[in-house]
């Protein structure tokens, strides 16, 4: 391949979410991923990186293309260094918001992706890492 197969945004401000939907599409369409798992993936982004910005001001999202013996994917990581998240169980639950939303973003993301690994500390951070794998038909 001859694509990026990796890369970074910094999230300092609410632009930079629109800078990270779009270097997220440009991945995973090299990937050949399917338009709905294009979508899926770039809503999850989305979500996660907005959660950065909404609660802790600022972070980073990385990406790297992932490959097995079979198959190609994408892992997508947000890290930031805000207040972190005091029960991962309760934020997990849908309808759950501290900012007034939906409360969709971390149980949406996870039922997008296939894999959603969350490590937070409270006063230290969160990162939240998240793997889609392309189907093979």
């Amino acid at each position: 391949m001859n694509e990026d197969t990796r890369g970074e945004v910094v999230i300092n401000n609410e632009s930079d979410i629109i800078v990270v939907r779009k270097k997220v599409r440009e991945a995973a369409t090299l990937l050949n991923f399917s338009l709905t798992d294009v979508t899926r993936i770039v809503t999850a982004a989305s979500e996660l990186a907005r959660n950065v910005f909404l609660y802790a001001g600022s972070g980073v999202m990385k990406w790297q293309t992932l490959k097995s013996s079979n198959t190609v994917g994408i892992m997508l990581s947000f890290k930031d260094s805000g207040p972190g998240i005091t029960d991962l169980e309760l934020v997990m639950n849908d309808g759950y918001s501290t900012s007034r939303g939906l409360g969709l973003g971390l149980p949406g993301s996870r039922r997008l992706m296939d894999d959603m690994e969350i490590t937070s500390q409270v006063g230290k951070g969160t990162t939240i890492v998240v793997k889609k794998w392309r189907r093979c038909y």
